[in-house]
């Protein structure tokens, strides 16, 4: 249980690296006085960052050891909070700094986050203490998500950049954890792998399984660009349209992933380590996310606003575990390192993507932005019925045997 603890930790960086900024993106466009895709850059270019970083450090954990890998990520990830931080307390114009500092924490986190859940099927045999320990990680993720925004915009409420100086607590608190209280996976020298073996494994594996894992990559990447790109315009639409600021619109913001918390840490309990549940779960949850942006698409006045994105934030709950099980379960331990780095790295790219393009249908034509969500969550829905088939797969696994 320490070691899980410990672990649940490491994703809150993460998450508090890009969630808690949201609410306050709006104060820092008006105190450095830069356009609303300026602003989304400070999400942007952290993913980008993490996009290009993690298949490296996927790549080195497998090679190294996961442990030898996140401390420093961690402690790398805490220099760029830090100096977002300084950068904002003592220059005149920080945004260029900001930005580096952003382009440290992605460093660093995408040799911290995306390593866990590989991390995790190292420490455990039994399949169901590993789907076990998935949910524990993804419960705390989604509770990190729930209570970023409000965290962000009650630290925003002292001084604006005080969000950016949290980071470096976050990091050290996570580091120290991870130091003590993980134990160091037995490693096999006969399981090393070369750069030239990584590539011909991958090469192996995306031959062998890629249609249902590429399925389950765009899956992910689409969900996060629609996850942040909403969250964007809600708390742009809440302070500019409905004049609510401060940590009443981190309350707000939150609701949503409220209820996408609750149904991940339901959807956990619900699934186990059974294939067909996992495709199930994701189908309802692309079906209820499609039907939350017709709705919004019909009436997103205040009240349906959050009613449909209640409804979303549901739907991506269900979803996102199960996704993240069908990987762990559906591929083999040695493989799950390279696996899950090129799944996250799916995932950044949404998150790089979704504010600046929902900042740019905001500002060009913002009727767009509820067709575009629609059309992307019906695309994810038609991937899961038509290319995940965990019937097969496992008829696929059994003659490999």
């Amino acid at each position: 249980m320490k070691s899980i603890f410990a672990l649940s930790s490491v994703p809150l960086v993460m998450t508090l690296g890009n969630s808690m900024l949201i609410p306050v993106l709006p104060v820092i466009e008006k105190k450095l006085n830069i356009s609303s895709f300026q602003v989304s850059l400070i999400i942007t270019v952290y993913s980008i960052v993490a996009i290009i970083c993690i298949p490296i450090t996927g790549y080195m954990s497998d090679r190294f050891g996961r442990k030898k890998i996140m401390l420093p990520c961690l402690v790398i990830a805490g220099a760029g909070g830090a100096l977002a931080g300084l950068a904002s307390t003592f220059f005149k114009d920080p945004f260029a700094m900001i930005l580096a500092g952003r382009v440290l924490q992605g460093i660093g986190s995408a040799g911290a986050a995306p390593i866990v859940m590989p991390f995790i099927g190292d420490l455990f045999q039994n399949d169901e203490e590993i789907s076990a320990g998935l949910g524990d990680i993804e419960t705390a993720n989604t509770a990190g998500k729930v209570l970023s925004p409000i965290l962000g915009a009650f630290l925003a409420s002292w001084v604006w950049y005080m969000p950016f100086w949290f980071i470096p607590i976050v990091s050290l608190a996570s580091f120290f954890l991870v130091l003590f209280f993980v134990p160091k996976p037995k490693d096999k020298d006969d399981e090393k792998q070369t750069l030239k073996n990584f590539a011909k494994s991958v090469q192996e594996i995306f031959k062998r399984e890629g249609r249902w894992l590429v399925s389950i990559f765009v899956i992910g990447g689409i969900i996060m660009f629609l996850l942040f790109g909403v969250l964007f315009y809600l708390s742009d639409t809440l302070e500019k349209k409905h004049q609510i600021d401060g940590v009443a619109k981190g309350a707000l913001l939150s609701i949503p992933l409220l209820f996408l918390s609750v149904s991940s840490y339901l959807a956990w309990k619900l699934i186990g380590n059974d294939k067909i549940r996992m495709k199930t779960c994701v189908l309802i949850g692309m079906i209820l996310l499609s039907l939350s942006f017709a709705g919004l698409w019909w009436n997103h006045s205040f009240y349906p606003l959050f009613l449909f994105m209640s409804i979303g934030g549901i739907g991506i709950g269900i979803a996102l575990p199960s996704l993240d099980a069908l990987i762990t379960e559906g591929i083999e331990k040695e493989e799950r390192g390279t696996i899950s780095s090129f799944y996250n790295s799916m995932r950044f790219i949404g998150v790089a993507l979704g504010p600046p393009v929902f900042a740019y249908m905001m500002t060009n034509a913002g009727w767009l932005i509820f067709i575009v969500s629609l059309l992307c969550g019906l695309a994810a829905l038609a991937l899961v019925l038509f290319n995940i088939d965990p019937k097969e797969d496992e008829n696929e696994a059994a003659k490999t045997v």
